[in-house]
Formats: structure tokens, C-alpha cells, sequence
């Protein structure tokens, strides 16, 4: 156990609907790009199924995302006048970094959601028979040129998220991802209260 993390000096970062999101997104993106990726290298089985219903499944978890964000507080990961006035003092619940990645990952989900819905029309489902000619030659062009750029970019993006999860100087962060909390220190070495005004998780 983290010294100092007993019931009632922990402070809660990310509730429990909030986690399973994460880590329910994360395993539809991971499944998608390797859906997406592997029968390129060569790794062939199918996988056409596969990614069209993942594809729904984030689809499904990233609009109740946004439904549950706005009924909340939309405005959480929004770069504000405290992070502009003063980008190097402590923040509130989210850094200015932390705020700039999930508007990136943001556009580049909503990015292959968009274009992934337009595809699905080009497979055949249980719902109807593909139409490849639904959109023009050229406005298919886009589509796939969207889908496959937005792809490609949440890989590095990926790396990134991976690497910075895993620096000893962030792993608080982390663990609140996989136990929902931090400590007290934590709290008070890394955010200003005044920004943040945090709950204890007793």
C-alpha cells in the first residue's frame, strides 16, 4: 500500500464509471488498430467483423462520454484563463498538458468514428447489404485518407500516453486510473486546492 494512503487520507481523482470508460475505450482503440494493423504485416484471420463492431462499441462509449461530460462539467479538459495566466504553477484536477492530449486523442477518436461510420456502409451487416457506391470514387478517397491519417496518429499518440503513465513522477496519476485515488500529498505536491477542490474518498 502507498505509505500514507489509508481509507481516509485518500483523495478521489476518477470515480468508478469514469475508469471503466478508460479502460473499456482503451481496449476498443487497442483492438481496432490491431484489427486495422496486423492483417497489413501479413497476419491474416478475420477481421472485418471484428473491427466494424468494436468500431460501434467505442462509438456507443465515447457518446455516452460526451452526454455524461456535459451533464457534469464539460468545461473540465477545456484549456482555461488559470492554465494561460500561469502554465508552470500547480493546476487544478487536469494540466494544461493533460488538457492539450485529450483534445488531441479527442479529435483524432472522433475523427475515425466519422469516417468508420461512413465506411460500415461498404460491409455487410445483419442491418443491409454493402453499397460501395453510396459516396463517389473521389469522396471515398477522403474517407479512407481521414480514417487510415487519424489511425496512424493515435499509434503515437498511444506511445506517448504509454510512456508518460509509466514515469515514476506520474505513476500517481496511474494508480488513480486503477484505484480511483491519491493521496493527500499527492494532492496537495501536484494541485492547487483553490483550482481543484477535491473530495476524500472515506
Amino acid at each position: 500500500m502507498t505509505p500514507g494512503a489509508t481509507p481516509a487520507d485518500r483523495v478521489e481523482r476518477h470515480k468508478a464509471i469514469d475508469r471503466a470508460y478508460h479502460w473499456v475505450m482503451a481496449a476498443s482503440v487497442l483492438i481496432l488498430l490491431a484489427t486495422a494493423f496486423l492483417p497489413i504485416l501479413g497476419i491474416k484471420f478475420e477481421w472485418v467483423g471484428i473491427h466494424w463492431v468494436t468500431g460501434l462499441i467505442l462509438t456507443a462509449i465515447v457518446l455516452f462520454h460526451i452526454i455524461r461530460s456535459s451533464i457534469r462539467n464539460f468545461w473540465a479538459m477545456m484549456i482555461d484563463s488559470g492554465d494561460l495566466r500561469a502554465p508552470f504553477a500547480k493546476p487544478g484536477k487536469y494540466s494544461p498538458a493533460q488538457k492539450l492530449y485529450h483534445l488531441a486523442i479527442a479529435v483524432l477518436i472522433l475523427s475515425t468514428i466519422g469516417s468508420g461510420l461512413l465506411m460500415w456502409r461498404k460491409v455487410d451487416t445483419p442491418f443491409w447489404q454493402r453499397n460501395p457506391y453510396w459516396l463517389s470514387t473521389d469522396s471515398w478517397g477522403v474517407v479512407y485518407a481521414i480514417h487510415g491519417l487519424a489511425a496512424m496518429a493515435l499509434v503515437t499518440m498511444i506511445i506517448i500516453h504509454v510512456y508518460f503513465a509509466l514515469r515514476p513522477d506520474e505513476w500517481y496519476v496511474t494508480r488513480s486510473m486503477l484505484r480511483g485515488w491519491i493521496t493527500r500529498k499527492e494532492y496537495t505536491d501536484h494541485h492547487d486546492p483553490r483550482r481543484w477542490p477535491a473530495k476524500d474518498e472515506a
